[in-house]
């Protein structure tokens, strides 16, 4: 029930954000992520999410976690990760975002969100979440708490072709 409840949160941060959009709809559950789509003004935006299986840090309280891949093939963007942290980020931290051996620092942080840098980054943090199994995510809040928020990785190459398929990304 807890798995449902968050996923209605997150489709409604989604419709808060696309006011004009239609209610997003599923596309299909992957293992441990949920592709999704919906059609705004501009025409159809295709995103895929899911929450860590783990998350550690001493703090006592945090809001809701979770990673999401976004395409938007009338603005040409394609592949862009978003993590939610749950918490606001301490300004001028770094986020650290481990793949098997590869490490991605390039990342930037604003509130409770962090998105790499840019298009490159997004496009080799993808390609290396399609390669693995889980992704740990690190960060430190605005009270310089610690966290590690691992997610699995599998269903993330089905989901992905999902979104791909939906938004006819070539």
């Amino acid at each position: 029930m807890k798995k449902q409840i968050f996923w209605l949160v997150l489709t409604g941060l989604f419709l808060a954000q696309a006011a004009q959009a239609a209610a997003p709809q599923m596309i299909g559950e992957y293992d441990d992520w949920v592709a999704y789509y919906y059609r705004d003004s501009a025409g159809p935006v295709c995103y895929m999410a899911s929450t860590p299986k783990k998350d550690e840090g001493k703090y006592a309280k945090r809001g809701d976690i979770y990673a999401v891949i976004t395409h938007r093939p009338s603005e040409k963007s394609f592949d862009v990760l978003n993590i939610n942290a749950g918490y606001t980020y301490k300004p001028g931290s770094k986020v650290i975002i481990k793949i098997g051996t590869k490490t991605f620092d390039r990342l930037f942080t604003s509130e409770d969100k962090a998105w790499a840098v840019n298009e490159k980054v997004d496009k080799e943090i993808v390609a290396e979440m399609k390669r693995g199994s889980r992704m740990v995510v690190h960060g430190t809040s605005s009270r310089g708490t610690q966290t590690k928020d691992t997610y699995s990785l599998a269903g993330f190459s089905s989901a992905y072709r999902a979104i791909t398929n939906k938004c006819k990304v070539k």
